[in-house]
């Protein structure tokens, strides 16, 4: 089954350029997201600022605020606590950078295309070998989405670790094409438009045609023009311009939408997290829900305006009504992923790293009825304000390892735990990665030295040998 772009509703749409615009939407920060409201409010006269409501009158407890649910207030009622305790959440849900400035903690990482597509790698159901082929495929993935290099340039960087075949090394291609942004990993623009038109669903109106031009015909386009593409493929004038919509949707560089951010942008939290009355609790964040709304007088003046000014004002009415809708589907997506989040990972939030669970972006899609892009896109840049501080949501995630009870420990658990030993140990006996993984697999996490090793030096920890204090 082909996988399919949905809303936050589940429904399945043609890729127009509204639809193009939710999703750019989403994949935004909320700092982004306020610089883009300010521009299309300036240059859009029928969208207007609305008045802030004093903070005194916003309602402390929605109607749709029971069990994990989510208020669109702009923050917790000021009673809450995200402890249950006596101090009000806001003195308790971690330090600030300044008294000024609550809610602009620190200073975001900037984060590259290489960085979005190893984390979704990380996280699939590949084994070892293939992950380690799907990073060599994505060092030579270029800054604009394209694989460069030849099938034989990247087994050639995997000797003498891994001798892949060539079928080997496209098996886990076609795996990295699968990620987020679509079309990445392509190595043609005719297959970087073909992996994007596999993922509309079956009977889009022009899918199947523009599948068809993409494989050539549109390259002869600006010379023959859509007469001529309607003669050479037999098909009406009309079916030629739908299917050049399609197409025209589609994004030729996918790479050019992963941006990072400067080093010197401050996070400002998407959603805020809080405990009441021993239930977990998700509101957007102000600036994720921009008070904007349609200019009632430039919308009244429409009846009366002359033609050209009537279907000038309709055009923009229109553009402020898709920004409205997206901007709303944006907020559910975002509340909706944040839920299922907190049901997964809530042990997480009461007691650290150590309690984090596997958790995949394909398991979220399924709870929430999405597809695995829309929730990459959902959780991309974001942060969240808890009662341990802010954190980018990307936090919640964590490939898995089995255990030697059946279940499962997540990466970030037991890189938790090699912490833990290592600031418990006898510093003039410090442990070997050997002694550390032997320690893990009596507490029944069955991990591999090499593996200890790896986490150790992600997380900056010394050899024992650099470890070693005599004295």
């Amino acid at each position: 089954m082909k996988p399919r772009l949905q809303t936050s509703l589940g429904q399945h749409l043609v890729m127009t350029p509204q639809l193009r615009q939710a999703i750019r939407l989403l994949q935004l920060s909320t700092a982004e997201l306020e610089i883009e409201i300010a521009s299309a409010v300036e240059s859009n006269p029928l969208l207007d600022w609305e008045d802030p409501t004093p903070i005194d009158t916003l309602p402390g407890d929605g109607a749709n605020g029971s069990g994990n649910g989510a208020d669109h207030d702009d923050a917790p009622p000021a009673d809450a606590s995200p402890w249950d305790g006596d101090e009000p959440w806001y003195e308790r849900i971690g330090p600030a950078d300044s008294d000024d400035e609550p809610l602009a903690e620190q200073v975001a990482e900037a984060e590259t295309l290489h960085d979005h597509l190893l984390w979704q790698l990380h996280l699939s159901h590949l084994s070892q070998r293939d992950r380690m082929i799907g990073v060599a495929i994505i060092e030579a993935i270029d800054d604009d989405g394209y694989l460069r290099e030849t099938i034989e340039a990247v087994a050639d960087s995997l000797r003498p670790d891994i001798n892949a075949q060539d079928n080997e090394i496209l098996t886990v291609l076609h795996q990295v094409q699968r990620f987020d942004p679509p079309g990445v990993g392509a190595r043609t623009l005719n297959e970087c438009l073909q992996i994007q038109l596999a993922l509309l669903p079956e009977g889009t109106p022009g899918r199947d045609l523009a599948k068809k031009m993409a494989d050539g015909p549109l390259e002869r386009l600006p010379r023959i023009g859509v007469a001529g593409l309607a003669n050479e493929l037999h098909r009406s004038h009309e079916d030629i311009e739908l299917a050049v919509h399609v197409l025209r949707s589609l994004e030729p560089r996918p790479g050019a939408q992963m941006g990072g951010l400067s080093a010197d942008t401050y996070v400002t939290p998407d959603c805020v997290v809080w405990r009441q009355q021993g239930q977990w609790r998700v509101a957007l964040a102000a600036g994720a829900r921009p008070r904007i709304s349609i200019h009632r007088g430039y919308e009244r003046m429409i009846r009366s305006a002359s033609e050209n000014d009537a279907i000038y004002l309709r055009g923009r009415l229109q553009e402020a009504r898709w920004l409205l809708k997206s901007l709303e589907a944006r907020g559910d997506t975002l509340l909706k992923v944040m839920r299922c989040l907190l049901r997964q990972q809530s042990a997480f939030l009461e007691f650290g790293d150590q309690a984090l669970r596997p958790l995949t972006l394909r398991e979220v899609a399924g709870e929430v009825g999405l597809h695995e892009s829309t929730i990459s896109r959902a959780i991309a840049r974001k942060y969240v304000r808890t009662p341990r501080g802010t954190i980018p949501l990307r936090a919640f995630f964590a490939s898995g390892i089995e255990t030697g009870t059946g279940g499962e420990a997540s990466s970030t658990a037991i890189q938790a735990m090699i912490r833990r030993l290592v600031e418990g140990e006898d510093p003039r006996k410090p442990m070997s990665d050997a002694r550390l993984a032997e320690t893990l697999k009596a507490s029944g996490v069955p991990v591999a030295r090499r593996t200890v090793a790896k986490y150790r030096e992600a997380m900056s920890i010394p050899s024992s040998q650099d470890r070693l204090r005599i004295g």
